[in-house]
Formats: C-alpha cells, structure tokens, sequence
C-alpha cells in the first residue's frame, strides 16, 4: 500500500512541474537530493556500526545477560507468554537498550530477529501474537535517553546546541511508550 502511496505523490510531482513549466525542478532535486540522501545514509552508517559492535560485544560478555536479570520482572509483566530463558527476550532487551541511547536504525536488525524468535511460539502465523504485538508498540514508541540520530541531523544542519532536545524528547518518549503500553495492556484480550 505505501508503495502505491509514494508512487502517486512522485506521479503527481511530475505532473504539476510539467504543467506549470518547472520541469527542471525534477533534474535537480533528483541530482542533489539523491546526493545529500547518500551523504545522509553514509554518515549514519557509523553511528550503526558502532552501536551493533557494542550491542554484540555486551551480549558476547554477558552485560545482556545482567541486564536481562534486572529487566526481567518488567519483561514478565509485558511479555507474560514468552518463556523467561527464551532468546526472544534477550533480543527485545538488546532492541530497547540500543533504541534508549537513540540508535533506532541499529536497532532494527535486533528488533527483526525479536520478531523472528518470538514468532517461533506463534501457533497461528499469520496474526501476531499479544507479545509480538507489545514489543511492536515498545519498539516504535522507544524512550529515548540520547536520541543520537535526532542529534546528528541537528549538527549536520548547523544548529547551535544540538543536545538542547534530550529532556523533552525523553519526556515525550517516555510518555507515548507509557500510554502504548497501557493501550495495548487493554487491547490484548479483544479480539
């Protein structure tokens, strides 16, 4: 569906620069905007690195493991259906630990093989189960301690004090991730 969405707003682009004349707007927001685009991925691709090298390093010394044993009793209240040795949890602690210091891109790979693992205890695979369901909130709405991508995109464009959001983005974050999990706290029996 969103590949139909973005099809229908780069069609309508077209059209209107090519009714009202400005047809090489197109050129150069394609040369230029595809070149900052790559600088963009490129620069990001860093700050991946190093948060899954550290993310594999602290669960190769077992940090995750500790950190699990700390987490586990709020794990047993979110994910009640996941059994307490199950790789899954690892995965979704490793997942929300590396969105918390803001690395959400490199938490992505986590959050797919979470998904992977969890997806083992789904008796019916084509409706996700409450667990996959909760972590899915948990995932997107992510308290944020130092959102390190949000910092970069403000240093990239020149702002003087790009660390001046981190209070009220954890504010904000740590609020939606509340009320996401409260919401599906109340769902989860409604079918």
């Amino acid at each position: 569906m969103i590949n139909y969405i973005w099809f229908f707003l780069i069609f309508i682009g077209i059209v209107v620069a090519l009714f009202t004349g400005n047809i090489d707007i197109i050129n150069t927001t394609i040369i230029e905007d595809t070149q900052q685009a790559v600088m963009f991925a490129i620069g990001l691709t860093g700050i991946m690195a190093v948060w899954l090298g550290l993310m594999n390093i602290a669960n190769k010394s077992g940090l995750i493991k500790s950190f699990s044993k700390l987490l586990r009793p709020l794990t047993h209240i979110l994910f009640p259906k996941i059994p307490k040795d199950h790789k899954a949890l690892s995965l979704i602690i490793m997942n929300m630990v590396t969105n918390m210091f803001g690395a959400g891109n490199s938490a992505t790979a986590l959050g797919l093989k979470a998904m992977e693992e969890m997806n083992t205890l789904n008796k019916d695979k084509k409706t996700a189960t409450n667990a996959m369901c909760m972590f899915l909130v948990i995932n997107m709405s992510s308290v944020q301690l130092v959102p390190l991508t949000v910092l970069k995109i403000r240093a990239d464009s020149g702002s003087s004090n790009p660390t001046e959001i981190i209070g009220t983005s954890l504010i904000a974050t740590f609020i939606s991730t509340i009320v996401g999990i409260i919401s599906v706290k109340l769902l989860e029996n409604r079918r």
